[in-house]
């Protein structure tokens, strides 16, 4: 069995996913000013929007002189004005309300396995953390979900000021339990930013399996590391 002091995880997609498609929630907060716009439309535009700013402004321009919430607010307004819509008003006003609205447990729902696997963990004396890409948010989400209390810190790419896969914001995660990376595990769904980059610091890591195919860096992952479902955890951990 593994002889873990710390569990780390990732959150969106690993423990949480939006209950809905992301243009489905943004199609309905335009439906509220009477705004009709189709929720594949907004899900494709958003995915672009999404992915220039990302590129432009990596880890909510930080370091170039935005909020997380600006960075979020650009995102909206974008991911309209691709759509069709330009009325800036209306898009600061929409922009608001979903910045607002996905800190609701309304618009999340757990992955399989999530809270029972965490109150195992828990009951176990496993030591457990967050380490995600997120913003500042993402404590009241999990305190909105009820799974706050499992961890002993949250540690955001907002607040660490460094994005997984940056090793600095695990080295961080580190710090702050004062336990050696090999005492660590983390979880999560991304090859590169979560199983890759955490055993680049020396921590052991485990992948959450994605519905559909695997990718070709999928593949090179040991079956050991690998979760076909969250359940599987502790019966790894304990095969070590």
């Amino acid at each position: 069995m593994l002889q873990l002091r710390l569990l780390t995880w990732d959150v969106k997609d690993t423990l949480l996913r939006l209950r809905h498609p992301v243009g489905e929630n943004y199609s309905a907060a335009a439906r509220v000013h009477e705004v009709h716009v189709q929720p594949e439309v907004l899900n494709k535009s958003f995915h672009q929007a999404y992915k220039a700013q990302s590129k432009h402004f990596p880890n909510y321009g930080l370091n170039q002189g935005l909020s997380s919430k600006q960075w979020w607010a650009d995102v909206v307004k974008q991911t309209f004005r691709l759509a069709g819509v330009h009325e800036d008003r209306l898009l600061a006003t929409i922009a608001e309300s979903l910045y607002q609205e996905f800190c609701s447990a309304q618009k999340w729902e757990l992955l399989p396995g999530a809270r029972e696997t965490l109150r195992q963990c828990h009951q176990l004396g496993i030591r457990m953390a967050v380490i995600s890409n997120f913003d500042k948010r993402l404590e009241k989400i999990l305190s909105h979900c009820n799974l706050r209390h499992y961890f002993e810190f949250v540690l955001t790419s907002e607040e660490a000021g460094f994005a997984k896969p940056d090793q600095r914001i695990f080295q961080k995660a580190l710090h702050i339990s004062g336990v050696a990376p090999h005492q660590a595990a983390h979880v999560g769904d991304n090859y590169v930013r979560d199983y890759r980059a955490a055993r680049d610091v020396g921590m052991h890591s485990f992948l959450l399996r994605r519905a559909g195919p695997a990718n070709n860096w999928e593949l090179e992952v040991p079956k050991q590391h690998v979760l076909p479902s969250l359940t599987h955890l502790l019966s790894v951990i304990e095969k070590g």
